[in-house]
Order: C-alpha cells, then sequence, then structure tokens
C-alpha cells in the first residue's frame, strides 16, 4: 500500500477508531467501578468468600462482560496504531499484532467465563452440602476455577506487554506526541501492577487517543498524521537549539533589544544663546555717597 492509500484508509478509519477507543475507556472504567460495588468480604476467608460471592454473582458477571467490551475495543485501537506505525516505519515488529490480538480476546473471554464458573460453584457451595472449609477448599482449588484465572493473568500480561510497545513505536515514527506515548507506557505497566482498583490512568490514555485520532488535539495533529512519513519527534538538545536559534532570529529583527541604549549626543546651543562672562556687558554699580 502506497503512502497516499494509507493516508486515505487512515482518513476514512480514523473517527471510526476515535470512537472505538472512547468506547474502550468508558468500558474499562465502568465495568471495574461495577466490581467494586455491592458486598465484599472483610475478612480473608474462603467460606466467607464463596457465600458473598453468590450474592454478588449477577454484578460480576455484567462487569466482566463490559470489560469484556473494553478489552476488545482496547485491542482494536492497539492494532491500528499498529498499522499506522508499521506503515511508516516497516522494520516495526510484526509479533506485537499477535501479542495485542491473543492478550485482548484471552482476557476478554477467560474474565467471562472465570466469572460464569465463580457464580456457578458459589451457587452449588451455597445450596449444597454444610458450607464447610473443607468443601469451600476442594471448589476454590478446582481445575476448572483455577484455569480461567490463569488465562486471565497471562492475557493481562500480554497486553501490557502490547500497549508497552505499541505506543515506543507509535511514538517513534511521530504518531503520538511525547505526552501520550510516555503515558500509554505507564497505563500498559499498571495493567500489571495496579496501583488503584479503578484503571484512571488506562481510561485517560484511551480518551486522549480518541481525542487525537478525532483530530480535536489542542496542538493539531502530528504530522506523521499528514505526511505519512515518519516524523521523529526533537530530541531536548534538538529543541533547545530551535529555541536558541529562535530567540536569536527575534533579537536580531528588534535592534536595541538586549544592548544597552547608546547616550544620547550633547546638541549643540545657538550662538545667539551662548551666555560667557567675557560677552555678559558688566553693569556699572551705584556709588552710594
Amino acid at each position: 500500500m502506497s503512502a497516499d492509500e494509507q493516508l486515505l484508509y487512515e482518513a476514512r478509519v480514523r473517527p471510526r477508531q476515535a470512537v472505538i477507543a472512547g468506547v474502550a475507556a468508558f468500558a474499562l472504567i465502568a465495568a471495574a467501578a461495577l466490581q467494586i460495588t455491592g458486598p465484599h468480604t472483610k475478612v480473608s476467608e474462603i467460606t466467607i468468600g464463596l457465600i458473598t460471592e453468590h450474592k454478588r454473582a449477577a454484578t460480576d458477571v455484567i462487569g466482566s462482560v463490559i470489560q469484556m467490551v473494553g478489552w476488545l475495543t482496547l485491542t482494536s485501537t492497539l492494532v491500528f496504531l499498529l498499522r499506522a506505525s508499521k506503515a511508516r516505519n516497516p522494520r516495526t515488529p510484526g509479533f506485537i499484532r499477535i501479542l495485542a490480538i491473543v492478550g485482548g480476546i484471552g482476557a476478554a473471554f477467560s474474565g467471562v467465563i472465570s466469572a460464569v464458573v465463580i457464580a456457578i460453584k458459589a451457587n452449588d457451595f451455597v445450596s449444597h452440602g454444610n458450607q464447610t472449609y473443607e468443601q469451600a477448599h476442594a471448589v476454590t482449588t478446582s481445575a476448572v476455577l483455577v484455569v480461567p484465572q490463569i488465562l486471565v493473568q497471562a492475557s493481562a500480561l500480554l497486553i501490557a506487554i502490547s500497549v508497552v510497545m505499541v505506543c515506543v513505536h507509535a511514538m517513534r515514527v511521530g504518531l503520538l506526541t511525547r505526552f501520550l506515548g510516555y503515558l500509554g507506557m505507564f497505563a500498559g505497566a499498571l495493567i500489571i501492577i495496579p496501583i488503584v482498583q479503578l484503571p484512571v490512568v488506562q481510561a485517560y490514555w484511551l480518551a486522549a487517543v480518541a481525542y487525537l485520532l478525532y483530530g480535536r488535539w489542542p496542538s493539531g495533529m502530528p504530522k506523521a498524521w499528514e505526511t505519512g512519513r515518519a516524523e521523529a519527534w526533537p530530541s531536548s538538545q534538538q529543541l533547545r537549539e530551535q529555541r536558541n536559534a529562535t530567540m536569536g532570529k527575534q533579537a536580531r529583527s528588534k535592534p536595541g533589544r538586549g544592548k544597552p541604549a547608546p547616550e544620547p549626543e550633547p546638541v549643540a546651543e545657538p550662538v545667539a544663546a551662548r551666555t560667557t562672562r567675557s560677552t555678559t556687558p558688566k553693569r556699572k554699580r551705584k556709588r552710594r555717597h
């Protein structure tokens, strides 16, 4: 695909991808907020935990479905950014696309499966037996419950790696600003090491990407979106040199700025106005008698 064809494709698809990124931001934070609500155990005890999970089963299943939408739309955003980056730099690794797709689909469906299995097992625990510790331990350590949770963690790791690598390569070719690039890398790291329960940073990054793709970025679209070529961002030294050059041009365009003002030349007095002692007529003093 030529550069012109790539630009036409991106111009046609960018508004739709902006909506998808916005949906991802909303879905991820809405799912996390929904899962925080409702009853929660205050002690780490598996029997009480299963009883509590039974009470909030519907909430967790709905939250996992919303989160599935968030993971899938996030994957679509990553694939679009990666395709645009590879069009500007063919050496961009292609395996990142595989990581993003596998991680996104894996996290989306394994999360739903895990929530449904937990709801079924919690219902069986509450409805049958004596709710003993041995029974609860057997439920929580069964393979049908453990395997989906392992898949969720592994898929989240793949998504985190994908987000970081996509941001790195998109920033290198000039598709993302430095602010969005570094923020995206930080958001990817927080997928694995969440500091807070709500994915605020991830949602903010996705919303900012949606704003940029829609063409509403305050400083304008990066040049790489307009030229179809890699437009590397200048380094700190280059920015400093550009700033110094700009200041030098401004100083030359305004002579006298930054220089001491020359002293005014003395103005010659008119000859008629010059009065000296030698030219002033002497007044006669009156004698006192």
